[in-house]
């Protein structure tokens, strides 16, 4: 009886400290698992205006779309960046009192069908609740990041490390029985800055402020909330400021749009450097339908063009076979919500999508073949191998071929950016007898070669649709199933 009662109180233990975590770091340190210590791929979408400019239908349209395309984490500003404080929701409601982020704009009920009870927090309720009806997360991000250093952005400046740390409160505490939210402090800014922003001179060091809001978030929550940091464009990294912080759960960066000429496997692996241990991922590459460059007022179409599907995977595949822990996929047009009869569009060159045939271009759909794909095979013990590969490497953006292994070494995944052929060390892969398979990121489809025997050097060449390819080489003692099937 006594031992009944011990396994009933320990249970009970083990899922209440379960409560206040949705995702983990795994036993390397370097993916994602789950509650149950299942892979956590994380797939996110950037969707920063929602809370502020899709109502009720629309939401969950939209919600209902992307849990179809398989991404998880939905990524949305509390307080949004375009007029997020100054100018209403869809239903008129604006989030805080006299720009006060102590005092949220709250009245009595919730019924969406009464103008006066159902407020912008209830909004934001409701759409965190739909996220977890799908069986997804939001990426909360409790700011956008100009209310804190306007920088570039319209602002207004509205917080300090006292009030941001009470902010963090205030918020942690509305929603700490929402089990489905992950923290992203940020919003699109550096935490350390000295230069000329927006035409003018502009200094300051948010270290204390970020730490007092991530601070305020685990006096509720406890240090098992998930914390991570949207940092801005460019080359620079939450490592380079946050790492040893122990709220900082997980590292990011923003490869961004500013060049199709990007290199963010390579800030990949100087992450996995460092210690502690930590995952880290590319929390914002380039969007899909995006102008590249567009802001110094050179763009063309003819020119610098738009960052197409292609665009999209041969910086997300590479980033993840680096060893990434997932990635955010982002549309142009979506994370504003474009709708020109609500909003002038943003930064659109001379193309108008409208954000509802925008969430369903094609990289929308290709992502899922990703996380498929990685969650085929051994997860947690992944490792960058570039000695898998027997050609002659070209480090340039347009040819640059990365490959990954598990520690076991049974399994290989090789990404070719061109279609041409690649010379593999089948050394590097255990087994008399190796299977063979293009994988076809566009389709999510597997084809087979016929299976080769050895450890010397062999040559392969992709089938001749499609620009680029995932091979994929398996001991064919270990038995795994096409690629991206379970």
């Amino acid at each position: 009886m006594w031992y009944n009662s011990l396994k009933i109180r320990l249970l009970f233990l083990f899922f209440a400290s379960q409560l206040k975590a949705q995702i983990y770091l795994s036993e390397y340190h370097q993916m994602l698992a789950d509650s149950m210590g299942k892979p956590f791929f994380w797939l996110g979408d950037t969707d920063w205006e929602l809370f502020h400019r899709l109502n009720r239908e629309e939401a969950a349209e939209f919600i209902q779309l992307r849990s179809e395309q398989g991404f998880n984490v939905l990524m949305i500003a509390t307080l949004a960046e375009e007029q997020g404080i100054r100018s209403p929701n869809r239903y008129g409601d604006f989030p805080l009192n006299n720009e006060d982020p102590t005092q949220f704009l709250i009245t009595p009920g919730a019924n969406p069908e009464n103008t006066y009870e159902y407020d912008y927090w209830d909004h934001v309720d409701y759409i965190i609740d739909l996220a977890a009806k799908h069986q997804m997360y939001i990426g909360l991000l409790p700011i956008w990041g100009d209310k804190v250093a306007r920088l570039w952005g319209k602002g207004p400046v509205i917080f300090n490390v006292k009030n941001a740390r009470q902010y963090g409160v205030l918020l942690a505490k509305r929603y700490e029985n929402r089990k489905n939210i992950l923290w992203i402090l940020g919003g699109d800014r550096l935490p350390v800055y000295d230069g000329i922003y927006d035409g003018e001179k502009q200094k300051g060091n948010d270290i204390a402020l970020w730490r007092a809001m991530a601070e305020g978030i685990e006096s509720v929550l406890g240090a098992d909330a998930f914390i991570t940091y949207h940092p801005a464009g460019g080359k620079v990294r939450t490592s380079d400021f946050f790492h040893e912080e122990p709220w900082l759960d997980m590292n990011a960066f923003q490869s961004g749009h500013g060049a199709r000429e990007s290199d963010p496997w390579n800030w990949v692996s100087a992450d996995l450097s460092k210690n502690p241990k930590k995952p880290t991922l590319d929390l914002e590459p380039c969007y899909e339908d995006h102008p590249v460059n567009p802001w110094d007022g050179k763009w063309t179409r003819a020119g610098r063009g738009y960052f197409d599907a292609y665009d999209v995977r041969a910086r997300i595949y590479r980033t993840v076979f680096a060893g990434a822990c997932g990635v955010s996929y982002g549309h142009h047009q979506v994370w504003q919500f474009l709708n020109a009869d609500l909003y002038p569009p943003i930064n659109v060159g001379d193309t108008i999508i409208g954000w509802e045939t925008a969430a369903k271009s094609p990289a929308a759909y290709e992502m899922a073949f990703l996380k498929k794909l990685m969650l085929s095979r051994p997860y947690f013990s992944r490792k960058v191998d570039q000695s898998i590969i027997a050609s002659p490497i070209d480090s340039s953006y347009q040819e640059l071929i990365v490959a990954f292994r598990n520690e076991a070494s049974s399994f290989a995944m090789i990404y070719l950016p061109q279609n041409k052929e690649v010379k593999i060390d089948f050394s590097k892969i255990t087994g008399k007898l190796k299977y063979i398979w293009w994988y076809d990121p566009r389709t999510g489809s597997a084809t087979s070669e016929k299976p080769r025997k050895g450890n010397k050097i062999e040559t392969f060449i992709p089938p001749p649709s499609g620009k680029d390819w995932v091979l994929v080489i398996d001991d064919a003692f270990k038995g795994y199933a096409a690629p991206g099937k379970f």
